[in-house]
């Protein structure tokens, strides 16, 4: 495995893993982690969800109807479903979203992708993605995928991650480290 897997740790890494297995061995990693993918979709879009998830105040048979009511409603495998139940019935309810992100990372790993952050200051175009997809394929060599966000803050240009490496081209670091050599000069 590559750089990724230090993303994988902890508890959620640990489910992550185990329910990876489970799904090889059931010929349903693709399946699974379409379900994982729309779970952790699910959590980012719903703050409810994620607080609910989350708080101590909510009880656990609380959040196993929920994450049963949502597997059902999502028709997610079995599979998905027992192992997302097992996690909140040992506590671990409000990582799921954590679970659901290193899942696809070792999905994506075991397919030979590697999985890529990108930040810019505005929304990229499809053609803009598929630019930068083919940029990192070729540095990399290998397939990307490419997971972006906005941050207006950055000002412009980008910050890349590929597993632990960062490539930060924004124009607020350019900025700043302008601001520093001017300081020491």
């Amino acid at each position: 495995m590559s750089g990724d897997t230090a993303t994988i740790t902890g508890a959620a890494g640990r489910y992550a893993s185990a329910l990876f297995e489970l799904a090889q061995d059931a010929k349903l990693a693709d399946k699974v982690e379409a379900d994982m993918a729309a779970l952790g979709a699910m959590i980012v879009e719903s703050e409810d969800l994620s607080t609910a998830m989350k708080s101590p105040l909510v009880d656990g048979d609380a959040k196993m109807g929920v994450i049963a009511a949502l597997a059902d409603q999502a028709g997610f495998q079995t599979l998905t479903k027992n192992a997302l139940m097992v996690a909140a019935e040992n506590g671990r309810a409000g990582e799921l979203a954590s679970m659901a992100s290193a899942y696809v990372k070792l999905a994506a790993e075991a397919r030979g992708v590697a999985s890529a952050s990108v930040t810019a200051a505005v929304k990229l175009t499809a053609k803009e993605i598929d630019a930068l997809k083919a940029s990192l394929k070729r540095a990399l060599g290998r397939e990307v995928d490419v997971r972006t966000q906005e941050d207006p803050d950055i000002l412009g240009g980008l910050i890349v991650q590929v597993g632990s490496r960062m490539y930060d081209s924004s124009l607020r670091t350019q900025l700043e480290g302008l601001r520093t050599a001017m300081k020491e000069a």
